[in-house]
Parts: structure tokens; sequence; C-alpha cells
């Protein structure tokens, strides 16, 4: 596999190249580190996050929207399918980087943790990268200073000139927008987790509603996880039949039917506080190649509505 990073950074030169059209702002800190400001100070909008979330991914995905509904009010959705879905999702897309520096948090996302490779799921899959410039997605309230840069950079073994931020508040079209693509990732994650070898998932293709937009970050988590966990949906095809899959939807969970911003309060806003079980999409098919199809979980409009204030 090439370079998750070299690939991602033909997209962070895409965003640059057509920062006006999409809405998004790009400049150099003093230590020459880029940041590129997807949904803080600039607008950004539904392209963006179409783009950020192929980004996040390393272009190894395909990212659409598509018009859905929920309780019955049209809806748009974002649809992302790939055929590499331990390195894309996993080794990617995922939100693992938590980011703590001088003041600063944040998450991050995409290609720059396969330099850093310390978290399980990198073992699981045998996958690390190698390359002189890194990729971070920030999700955050506020943009990322030199300080971040370098904490970046000094884990990911580059130099600071060559780390590419982009950044985005959870607040923001293009946050709700990237947000929604991540169902495929979480059934993934999750399959991981309950012991199957991700690499014996070939194909995964996920969709969720697109939150709307709340400036307020605690109402915005909420709402983009109420997406992802009460109207996600994923289709996943498989290698080996296995016995746990039941516990792969949201369904599955003993605290399913919780807002997820009663999850966060309840938690104090500690993330490693909520039980990983919610962190799932609300249904999921799983297709064994040459085997039965499972049909799991189901999607909670009822909840959705309240969350997204219908």
């Amino acid at each position: 596999m090439e370079s998750l990073n070299r690939m991602a950074l033909e997209l962070v030169d895409e965003a640059i190249d057509f920062a006006d059209e999409l809405n998004v702002a790009a400049y150099e800190l003093d230590n020459e580190a880029t940041v590129l400001d997807f949904g803080i100070e600039a607008e950004g909008g539904t392209e963006a996050g179409l783009l950020l979330a192929e980004l996040q991914t390393a272009g190894l995905a395909t990212v659409q929207t598509r018009m859905d509904d929920v309780a019955g009010a049209p809806f748009p959705a974002v649809e992302l399918s790939t055929d590499h879905p331990a390195i894309a999702l996993l080794c990617s897309q995922k939100a693992g980087w938590e980011l703590g520096v001088e003041g600063f948090e944040g998450l991050g996302s995409g290609p720059a943790r396969a330099l850093v490779a310390e978290e399980g799921e990198f073992q699981r899959v045998g996958y690390t990268d190698a390359f002189e410039f890194a990729v971070l997605a920030v999700e955050s309230d506020a943009l990322p200073n030199e300080a971040v840069a370098e904490h970046v950079a000094d884990l990911a073994g580059v130099e600071p000139n060559a780390v590419y931020l982009p950044t985005f508040a959870t607040g923001s079209v293009a946050g709700s927008v990237t947000v929604a693509s991540r169902a495929a990732e979480l059934a993934v994650f999750r399959l991981s987790e309950l012991g199957y070898d991700p690499l014996d998932v070939l194909t995964a293709t996920g969709s969720a509603p697109v939150a709307p937009v709340s400036y307020d970050e605690a109402t915005a988590i909420g709402r983009t996880n109420d997406a992802l966990a009460y109207g996600g949906r994923v289709h996943l095809t498989v290698r080996e039949e296995f016995d746990r899959f039941d516990e792969l939807p949201s369904t599955a969970s003993d605290e399913y039917g919780t807002p997820f911003e009663t999850f966060f309060d309840d938690a104090d806003w500690e993330l490693e506080e909520i039980p990983e079980s919610v962190f799932a999409p609300a249904q999921v098919t799983v297709d064994v190649v040459n085997g039965p199809t499972h049909v799991l979980g189901e999607t909670n409009h009822d909840l959705l509505a309240d969350s997204f204030d219908l």
C-alpha cells in the first residue's frame, strides 16, 4: 500500500488550490506548518466536508451525499464506500489521536496517525506509514497553533514545516458532513474490538444523516453522534463467519436509547467514561462471502427527531 500521507497530501493540495470555491482558508504558522480552516473562522460547506472526509481516508474511499429522510423530513445523508476498510477506516479515518497541548484540546484523525502507529488497530492490521509529510485532521473549536504543530511533528517524526492540519469544528457544516461519513468506520472498529480480524472485512459502505448545525459544541457533538448511533446504516462484506455479529449495532448496547449529549454530560465529557458499545451504527448488514447474510439493529427516527429539534 502506498503511503497514506502521500495520498492525503494530494487532497490537501486540492483544498489549497480551490480554497475560495470551498469556502476554506489556508495559512502558514510561524514554524511553517500549514493550517487549513474547514469550519472554525472559515464558512466551509458541504463540498468542504466531503473533501475533508476523503482526506481523512487518504483518498481510499468514495464519499458523496444523497437525499434521505429523518422522521419523514427530507435530509441529506453522507455515504462512504471503500474496498480497503482496515487501512482507510481504522488506520486513517478513525479519530484516535487526543490532542491536549498547552490548553488546546482536539481530536486528531487521518493518516498522520499511521506515522505514529501506537494504537491497537495498527498492530491488528499490520500497517505503519513512513513519509516526510504528516496530514492530521483536527476536530476542535479552535485553530491549532505552533505548539500543536510541533507536538504533531515530534510524534510523527517529521519537521514542523511538513505538518498539515485541516481543522474543523463539530458545530459547522463541514463538521456535520464529515462526521456523518464515519458510520462504516464505527462498524469496522466495533467488529475489530469484538475480536474479528479487520483484514477479513473486504468492503464497507456506510451512511448517516447530516445533523443540523449548532454552534454550541456540546449540542453539535451530541447530534452528530446521535446521527451515527440512531441513524447510521452500514453494509459489510466479510470473508469469515463470526459468532458475535449480533453485538455490532448500537441496539445491542445496554445504554441504547440515550441521547449522546446525556452520555457526555453524565461522564463529565470524559470520553473514556462512556461505554464503547454505544459508538456503533444503528443498523448493520453483514454479508459473509459464500455464506449467510446477517441483518442487525434498527434506526430510531423518534430519537433523531428530538435530537435534531424537528
